[in-house]
């Protein structure tokens, strides 16, 4: 090997060695609230957890394009809500052709969650349409702001205004025959 060749190989492994740091770093740090967001996002706990742990090595594949660590937070995120929409997509194509009756299950979030208001919130969103949903978890929930909601939905500000607005207003009646 030329020396060019061992120096390249050297700077190779010193970026793969800093990448797995920065990995880890936003492992440690955004774990548990992405499993939530793609909890709320997917109705299923259980598989939030591949989802996310799915976006990580999606990001780790792709690392060259990312460089910074606010630009990973928000690709990780991405990565996520197109990751949870595909599972609701596959989910649906199942429950289509599925033989014969479904039985009765109690939902992940329902043991998961501890307080009967949270129970009725997560039931008063999945009455929701996908993208209100989204946009009511990823701005409330997920506390982003309409610019970081905007890029992890893939759509304008204005939408998103238009999403969450259309989201709480249909959830306020929803919430209120609880009461």
């Amino acid at each position: 090997m030329s020396a060019t060749a061992v120096r390249e190989r050297g700077d190779r492994m010193a970026q793969q060695a800093s990448a797995d740091e920065l990995l880890t770093a936003l492992y440690t740090s955004h774990y548990r609230s992405l499993v939530r967001l793609a909890a709320f996002l997917t109705s299923d706990r259980d598989n939030a957890e591949e989802i996310v742990q799915d976006a990580y090595v999606k990001v780790h594949g792709s690392w060259r394009g990312v460089r910074e660590l606010d630009k990973a937070e928000a690709y990780l995120r991405t990565a996520v809500v197109n990751l949870s929409r595909s599972r609701l997509r596959r989910r649906q194509v199942a429950d289509r052709h599925r033989a014969g009756p479904l039985p009765d299950m109690a939902s992940a979030e329902s043991t998961a969650l501890e307080t009967v208001q949270r129970d009725a919130v997560l039931t008063a969103l999945r009455e929701l349409p996908r993208r209100q949903r989204e946009a009511v978890v990823l701005r409330y929930y997920a506390d982003l702001t309409e610019a970081q909601t905007a890029a992890a939905m893939g759509c304008s500000t204005g939408s998103v205004k238009s999403h969450t607005s259309r989201g709480l207003t249909a959830l306020r009646p929803l919430l209120e025959m609880t009461r």
